[in-house]
């Protein structure tokens, strides 16, 4: 080329180097949807953990199709009808089985099996969550009326400085003994047998009530109530009958 620079090759060459520079400064840095994406990504399975470890506390007891909501389709085939399933679940008094065939026949989506399910699972928690004095937790579970008795319970504990060591063993029967329609009101009243260890301590930790090594049968009369005519699928106790224990 005779030592002279041509013109065109250079302008070439700084258009290339341009475009090198350009490519990699783009590739090498996050656009804003690029972020947005990323942090819907991280939320997205923040809530999934926080629901999955949310869902080990839930208390599941019969929901209630919303208004207006589409019922999804179901694969399997319809459920016999209440009456069935109330004879077949085997509850033993006349007056229980007609109560639970009402509260059926008003909110079909009403099962006495899930129900005890969820009653079980429910009285666990409480008497769980009455031991430790967790006072938000029977809150939420529990009518306002219940609950001041509950609370002061726990507060006259309290004031004592007694503590209650408690294991649940587990529950041993759970029978319907009643249930009712009255208006929109349902009531449905469970008959706990079950087995728990558990003493009560002073301020000192001594033993004053019960015994940490021995299992002791106890029975309680619970009854749960729910409007049917809301939305809100939550059942509450609403009365508990003093256990006895053998």
């Amino acid at each position: 080329m005779d030592g002279n620079i041509n013109i065109v090759m250079l302008l070439s060459l700084v258009v290339a180097i341009v475009a090198i520079l350009k490519l990699r400064s783009v590739l090498g840095k996050r656009t804003s949807d690029d972020e947005a994406r990323i942090d819907r990504r991280v939320r997205a399975r923040q809530a999934r953990e926080e629901a999955a470890a949310a869902g080990e506390k839930v208390v599941t007891l019969p929901s209630r199709q919303r208004d207006g909501e589409q019922r999804p389709e179901r694969s399997e085939p319809d459920r016999e009808p209440i009456e069935e399933r109330v004879k077949t679940f085997g509850v033993k008094t006349q007056s229980a089985q007609d109560g639970l065939v009402r509260i059926g026949h008003a909110d079909p989506s009403f099962d006495p099996a899930q129900f005890v399910d969820g009653a079980k699972r429910a009285y666990e928690m409480v008497v769980t969550a009455f031991a430790e004095g967790n006072r938000g937790l029977l809150k939420s579970l529990l009518t306002d009326e219940v609950f001041t008795g509950f609370e002061a319970a726990i507060t006259d504990r309290e004031s004592r400085g007694e503590q209650i060591d408690q294991s649940f063993v587990g529950i041993h029967r759970a029978e319907i003994v009643e249930a009712s329609l009255e208006g929109d009101e349902a009531n449905v009243t469970i008959k706990f047998l079950s087995q728990l260890i558990t003493a009560t301590r002073d301020s000192n930790g001594e033993v004053i009530n019960g015994d940490p090594q021995r299992v002791q049968e106890v029975t309680d009369i619970w009854t749960f109530a729910r409007d049917i005519s809301s939305p809100n699928p939550n059942w509450l106790l609403i009365a508990t009958q003093a256990p006895h224990q053998t």
